[in-house]
């Protein structure tokens, strides 16, 4: 008995020396994970000369809510900050959409629609994804002024209407797609047209929801 409680002691002790050390572990990454959060609050309602002081004081003497106002009103009384941020939703919106239905035809076409090259047309499209945008970047932006629409919205979107990578996804996702279902509609009459938008889409949302995501995150996030 008294060993049975020797042992049930020792586990006890273990056990509490592994759960400290595992809340010891969370707690500090958790603060290391939100000091970068808790400056970027705390630096945001003080004045600008108080951010760069040391040791920097993470409770501010007092609460600057007007930082905001002013960061959304900018210097000249613009706004500006507000129309960089419509100007972004537009180009990712207007190109997230055209990428989407693009791809989704595209890849619909090369996956189910047997024509002569159609691989050799595919393997040309994968091959434009090893170019980096740094190579083209000075070519397209030279056609885009000669064509004269740059500093607008066309200028922005035109040149990223489809992507490889976007084709590429559908036309993968889209090979899996079983040819029966389309060719019973195409007995029953139904018009390549029709099956695309009745059938095709409605069965691919997954697909299209992801390249919806990471064309508009890519695109929000397109500095460059």
């Amino acid at each position: 008995m008294q060993r049975y409680r020797k042992k049930v002691h020792k586990r006890t002790v273990r056990s509490t020396a592994v759960n400290t050390f595992v809340w010891v572990f969370l707690i500090i990454t958790a603060m290391y994970i939100l000091a970068p959060l808790v400056f970027m609050f705390t630096a945001s309602v003080m004045p600008a000369g108080d951010i760069m002081k040391m040791p920097y004081r993470w409770i501010p003497k007092g609460i600057y809510w007007q930082n905001y106002w002013q960061g959304i009103r900018g210097n000249d009384g613009s706004f500006i900050y507000l129309r960089n941020i419509l100007n972004s939703l537009i180009v990712a919106a207007t190109v997230t959409v055209t990428t989407v239905f693009l791809s989704a035809v595209t890849g619909y076409g090369l996956a189910k629609f047997h024509f002569r090259g159609r691989h050799i047309a595919f393997m040309m499209i994968l091959a434009t994804m090893m170019i980096p945008f740094e190579v083209i970047m000075i070519p397209l932006y030279l056609i885009i002024t000669k064509i004269g629409i740059q500093n607008s919205y066309a200028g922005l979107i035109a040149p990223f209407l489809v992507t490889a990578f976007g084709i590429f996804l559908m036309r993968q996702y889209y090979i899996t797609f079983p040819d029966e279902i389309l060719d019973a509609a195409r007995i029953d009459g139904a018009s390549e047209p029709e099956i695309f938008r009745r059938i095709i889409l409605p069965n691919s949302v997954p697909a299209l929801a992801t390249l919806a995501i990471l064309t508009f995150k890519g695109q929000w996030d397109n500095l460059l």
